[in-house]
């Protein structure tokens, strides 16, 4: 597959931002992920890929906290300081600026693209219900900032034409493409998408990651990502993390993952 260019003015990969350290997590006698340990570099897109069952969806809710390890820590650099976690949860990790989309849509149906996309604005609202319910002074100026940067998204993501269209009427790639713009309207600066083109014709795919690169470059997020087609993966990704019956047994560069003939023989098949 041909994946589009980035946008002009690529941001460069910086230093770790994120630290997974030696992370288990078991759901009775069945373990998730076993001493899985890897890192985010600021600005990268970092993919995460496996067969089914590997781990890799239990890593993503580890990291925006939804699941909690039994072993382990995360480690997440806010400007010169690190913070540490043993059990965040998930409200904690939005506001630390962790965004996340999901393998299955978990869009409002009855909604529309602009409502939708106001929900994920909820943590940067500060006047209460009641000024928001009279809808005067602070909060109807704040309401209107927060609707503008609604749109913004709504015209970087090109879904204009069905702002006000109820999310539950849109095609499987366009609500792909509403959550995507739900996850930035949160202003993430680490953004984990999981599997966000599953289900996609070519075109959709195509146009999926053509955005996912555009918002990488320019809103500077840093990206991981769970994704099955390895054509997306290999052309998009700076780094590859490969886990396997909840082991990391591979964790390098494209090139160097798809050689590598543990991931061959758990995952690839052949050499690519």
């Amino acid at each position: 597959m041909t994946v589009p260019q980035p946008i002009a003015g690529a941001q460069r990969v910086g230093e770790v931002v994120l630290a997974v350290e030696n992370v288990s997590l078991s759901f009775g006698g069945v373990k998730a992920l076993v001493e899985v340990s890897f890192d985010v570099r600021e600005h990268e897109v970092r993919a995460i890929i496996g067969p089914n069952g590997a781990g890799k969806s239990s890593m993503l809710n580890v990291l925006n906290g939804v699941y909690h390890a039994q072993k382990g820590t995360i480690r997440l650099r806010q400007g010169a300081a690190w913070r540490e976690f043993h059990d965040m949860d998930s409200h904690e990790a939005a506001a630390l600026g962790i965004a996340r989309t999901f393998q299955n849509i978990a869009l409002f149906k009855g909604m529309t693209v602009l409502d939708n996309i106001m929900t994920g604005r909820n943590l940067k609202m500060r006047c209460n219900f009641l000024q928001q319910a009279l809808w005067a002074g602070p909060a109807k100026k704040e309401e209107l900032a927060h609707r503008r940067a609604a749109e913004e998204i709504i015209d970087f993501l090109e879904i204009q034409h069905i702002r006000k269209t109820p999310v539950g009427r849109l095609p499987y790639g366009l609500q792909k493409r509403v959550e995507l713009g739900r996850a930035l309207a949160a202003e993430p600066t680490l953004l984990l998408l999981d599997e966000p083109m599953a289900g996609m014709n070519l075109e959709e795919k195509q146009d999926m990651c053509r955005f996912v690169l555009d918002v990488n470059d320019h809103y500077g997020t840093t990206i991981v990502l769970i994704e099955h087609d390895m054509g997306v993966v290999m052309d998009i990704s700076d780094r590859v993390v490969v886990l396997d019956y909840g082991r990391r047994i591979a964790d390098g560069t494209p090139d160097e993952v798809r050689s590598n003939q543990a991931v061959i023989d758990a995952y690839l098949g052949v050499a690519h």
